[in-house]
């Protein structure tokens, strides 16, 4: 059945609220986890649901991510009609980029028309969860519903606020809306919310991608469907399902800010995290660097054995000397002789001098952190050099000099 799926993964959103680490990059391209990439874990689960046509829509500043999917994604045979493809704007109806998530599907119309598949999945590859997709298609066609939309109770593990979803007792979409400005609602028993995941049946999406057609263009449940859901027969299907393989734990998390990035790596340093990357019957795919394996030395100047605690580290990573707490080091890391990592991320190539202190903070690609730095102790002076979030995590920008 997932043979006759084209797959369009939007991927070309900057991420505004990831700000600064989506100043150089896409939101699909941030890092996470120590070694992965936003966008591995909307791909894995196509691997893994055995979807093999997969076009992924890029746009702003696309150039790591286009190098990631060759890199990391150049896994299908396209002598059996398999691919991962990127597809930025090619302008053949205008020289306009990407207007949203509608105006992308509508300019590579000419893609899904020339498929051979039966039904289009979207999906939106800036988000962190597992999921079967291949459960939501033969839902959708057991249904015999035009769109189906997966949904989420809002109170499930993850974080985001997105459009919320009315039910009918038999799964029928009757509302679609967008979410309060304060989150959930509090007359509801259980509010369900979309997940940027949608089965469309071909035929139905190529005749809803009407040229002509204004209005907003920020999210395609609220643009695309909720106008239509008269004429529309549309579904949800619940995330997590009685026959969905790896959702147990429906953790879903759509990383709208410097905070919810944040929490969502510090919570896969739980003893019993919220999601589980350790999940070996599926697991995360990407591109990894031939690095040798983290170690701990002790320092050139102290004598002192480097050690680590509650933490990941990534391949390459030297600590020598120094002391790392409750933190996730991406490859390439170097900690020197008497320097404190604590509750912090630490993004490839990442150099911290000896002695320097960093508490609640994520430092950018290649920075090189001068001995005796102190960074998340002073909330002024951090302030005053760096992007500071809400909760008052500190990001060090990429290309920073001290």
């Amino acid at each position: 059945m997932p043979s006759n799926t084209l797959t369009l993964v939007l991927a070309a959103n900057r991420g505004t609220g990831l700000e600064p680490l989506t100043i150089d990059r896409p939101k699909a391209a941030v890092p996470f986890g120590g070694m992965f990439r936003v966008i591995d874990f909307t791909l894995a689960n196509c691997l893994h649901s055995g979807l093999r046509q997969v076009l992924v829509l890029t746009q702003y500043k696309s150039h790591s991510l286009h190098k990631h999917l060759r890199d990391g994604w150049s896994i299908f045979n396209p002598e059996f009609r398999e691919f991962i493809t990127a597809v930025p704007p090619q302008q053949r109806e205008g020289l306009n980029w990407y207007g949203g998530p509608f105006d992308a599907i509508r300019q590579n119309r000419y893609l899904v028309e020339r498929s051979a598949a039966s039904q289009v999945l979207v999906l939106v590859g800036e988000a962190i969860y597992r999921m079967d997709y291949a459960e939501l298609i033969r839902a959708h066609r057991e249904s015999g519903a035009q769109v189906t939309l997966a949904v989420r109770g809002v109170r499930e593990p993850g974080s985001g606020v997105q459009p919320l979803v009315g039910l009918g007792a038999d799964g029928r979409v009757l509302a679609l809306s967008p979410a309060p400005v304060d989150g959930v609602p509090g007359d509801l028993d259980e509010p369900l919310s979309t997940m940027g995941v949608y089965c469309f049946d071909k035929s139905w999406l190529l005749a809803a991608l009407d040229p002509a057609r204004e209005g907003p263009d920020e999210d395609l449940g609220l643009d695309l469907i909720a106008p239509l859901l008269g004429a529309v027969n549309a579904c949800g299907y619940r995330f997590g399902g009685a026959r969905g393989r790896v959702t147990p734990d429906r953790y879903w998390c759509d990383l709208a800010s410097i905070d919810a990035y944040y929490q969502a790596n510090m919570g896969l340093l739980r003893a019993d995290p919220p999601l589980d990357l350790y999940q070996a019957d599926w697991n995360i795919r990407t591109y990894q660097g031939q690095y040798p394996p983290a170690r701990t030395v002790p320092g050139a100047a102290s004598g002192t054995e480097g050690i680590f605690v509650n933490s990941m580290l990534s391949a390459g990573t030297v600590i020598s000397g120094g002391g790392v707490n409750h933190s996730i080091l991406f490859p390439r890391v170097r900690v020197h002789d008497g320097a404190i990592v604590d509750s912090s991320i630490l993004f490839d190539g990442v150099q911290v001098g000896a002695g320097a202190n960093l508490r609640n903070c994520i430092i950018e690609k290649d920075v090189q952190v001068p001995a005796k730095e102190r960074i998340g102790f002073e909330h002024k002076h951090d302030v005053e050099r760096f992007p500071v979030s809400a909760e008052g995590i500190v990001v060090v920008p990429k290309g920073y000099r001290f």
